[in-house]
């Protein structure tokens, strides 16, 4: 899951603190270290209080904004899939770790439509060692202007992830994560995308989904589609395979070179058109006839995708290492995968032209 994990990653690995001031972060070095975190030291409530975000009075602030933003996305999203799937609900989990951070995950499995889908928040802060953050970013952009070397940094974190995996192979699995940074030093940054992994080919899917997230770059910035459709298509790569993970979509990182509610803005269109780019391609084709033939190939590539999140997933591997909430960590992987010795596709197949399309990424709009 592309960062969306790396929110509760933070969570496991932060120290609690409201916004101090300048002199308060220098004693946040001197202080004894925490202890380590550990993956089941996420605690239990029973339900989501009117705001995650502490220590902040009123709505008016980017934190607030941001998660009220997702949090209505989560809502609208999540009635969307149970409508779809016309039986099945989300299991809600809401958690909070005493050092700071917590969560609400939703998650559905056993569905009509859905084999399994969920939806997760994380609202993070805390202060992290300067080099974990740094794994926070794409570039490895100072994010700790101003300190000195070895003190922690003051920051805030929240995000929206989630990845739905239908049954019908032809079907695809879908992935989105939206996220906003912000230190107390002033330091602030938006980061998200939402890409696509299907099983089978189908070239007026793709030109939907994708043009969906282009009539919204171009709204916000003509140069936005192509930079950051080449960007999701860097990013979801199996390395060891020579493949990407999917069709991709849109990926971004780093940006701050706007007014913050621009940015803000964008994201919010983004998170908010899931529905419609991606719902409509699961309602064309969850009652499509199958083989066993091609429900094995959709395991197949579901073995891919857990290669790619447990492998080169920066968010699943920072937090795997860092005492994340293990259950949202692993939410992103598929219930049932396939893994075959030497499977080669047959020439000319079905296959073989989606594969190509893994080794060699395409223009869909």
């Amino acid at each position: 899951m592309a960062y969306g994990t790396i929110l509760v990653a933070l969570a496991a690995s932060a120290t609690a603190l409201s916004r101090p001031s300048t002199t308060a972060l220098h004693a946040t070095a001197a202080a004894p270290a925490a202890p380590a975190p550990t993956w089941d030291d996420h605690v239990a409530i029973p339900e989501a209080p009117e705001s995650l975000v502490k220590g902040l009075e009123g709505n008016d602030s980017m934190r607030r904004q941001f998660e009220a933003m997702l949090r209505d996305a989560q809502d609208s999203i999540t009635a969307a899939v149970e409508e779809l799937d016309g039986g099945a609900t989300f299991q809600q989990d809401v958690w909070e770790r005493e050092n700071g951070g917590g969560g609400i995950s939703r998650v559905l499995s056993g569905g009509t439509v859905f084999e399994k889908a969920g939806v997760s928040l994380s609202v993070v802060y805390g202060s992290m060692p300067q080099e974990a953050l740094a794994s926070a970013t794409e570039r490895g952009v100072d994010r700790a202007k101003g300190l000195k070397p070895g003190e922690r940094v003051p920051f805030f974190a929240c995000g929206l992830s989630s990845v739905m995996h239908p049954r019908n192979p032809f079907a695809p699995t879908m992935h989105f994560n939206y996220r906003y940074f912000e230190t107390d030093g002033g330091v602030w940054w938006f980061g998200g995308g939402t890409d696509i992994t299907p099983s089978y080919l189908d070239e007026a899917d793709m030109a939907h989904f994708h043009g969906t997230y282009k009539t919204i770059c171009d709204a916000h910035d003509p140069a936005y589609y192509a930079k950051f459709k080449k960007w999701a298509d860097d990013y979801f790569v199996i390395k060891h395979r020579g493949e990407t993970r999917g069709l991709g979509g849109i990926f971004f990182d780093d940006q701050n070179d706007k007014d913050p509610q621009a940015h803000f803005d964008f994201s919010k269109a983004c998170v908010n058109a899931v529905v419609d780019a991606y719902l409509p391609v699961v309602a064309k084709h969850k009652d499509d006839a199958f083989t066993q033939k091609q429900k094995e190939w959709q395991q197949m590539r579901r073995g891919r995708y857990v290669e790619f999140n447990l492998v080169y997933d920066r968010g699943t591997v920072f937090g795997l290492k860092t005492g994340g909430r293990i259950e949202s960590i692993l939410m992103s992987l598929p219930e049932t995968a396939r893994w075959e010795y030497d499977f080669q596709v047959e020439d000319g197949s079905p296959e073989a032209e989606i594969l190509d399309c893994f080794k060699n990424p395409r223009e869909w709009v």
